[in-house]
């Protein structure tokens, strides 16, 4: 009998520099669990909702949530240091434009219909955090849907829509419905969640445990 999938909902968001390290050990972890079938999918959760949708400059923003720019350095480090150790780059100091983070829920969600949600996740989180890159930027954003095999065509045409808007929207109110406020949190079969960036071992005997359970429950 082969095992019914897993599925595992990561609500996160693309400028939380925690998901960022997350994406990483969750992947880390299905590496430590190969006999077991997963099925990741990727929610929107807007970590700063009071952005503008065309975002704002580092510096306000750092301002209105940390109080000062400075205030946030500390934290900063903390966080730069913990990327570091999984092998990722967070280069804070060239990030200088704050995005509001619709537009790239919407890439993830497209590129999820040919298979690609997660690179499109992972490129758009390189270019922020990695790059200083401006995800404000329409072109910025069509640039990283092409290089994740989309049509860039189609997708400059589909951004000036409100296409999807309302879809990506929905599921980020109801993740926080549901009483997720800090991300990344993952979510087992609809029913377990785990908050916060944890150990790839951690996550590895949660899913290994999940998935025996589900199976156990399909049949019976």
């Amino acid at each position: 009998m082969s095992l019914k999938p897993l599925i595992i909902d990561v609500v996160s968001d693309v400028v939380c520099p925690w998901c960022y390290i997350g994406k990483h050990r969750i992947e880390e972890a299905l590496k430590l669990v190969p006999d077991v079938p997963v099925e990741l999918n990727y929610r929107p959760f807007f970590l700063n909702p009071w952005v503008p949708r065309e975002g704002i400059s580092r510096e306000q923003y750092l301002t209105t949530k940390f109080g000062s720019v400075e205030a946030y350095k500390g934290i900063a480090g903390r966080v730069v240091a913990a990327a570091e150790e999984e092998g990722l780059s967070y280069r804070p100091d060239k990030v200088a434009r704050q995005p509001n983070t619709t537009d790239c829920h919407r890439l993830i969600h497209w590129a999820g219909q040919i298979g690609k949600a997660p690179e499109m996740k992972q490129r758009l989180m390189e270019l922020y955090f990695r790059d200083g890159g401006d995800l404000t930027d329409t072109e910025v954003l069509v640039q990283a849907a092409a290089d994740c095999g989309l049509d860039a065509d189609v997708v400059r045409k589909m951004l000036a829509s409100e296409e999807d808007v309302a879809r990506v929207s929905a599921q980020a109110q109801e993740a926080a419905e549901k009483g997720i406020s800090g991300v990344p949190t993952y979510v087992f079969a609809q029913k377990y969640a785990v908050s916060g960036a944890q150990d790839p071992q951690m996550l590895a005997r949660a899913i290994r445990q999940v998935s025996a359970e589900v199976n156990a429950e399909a049949a019976e």
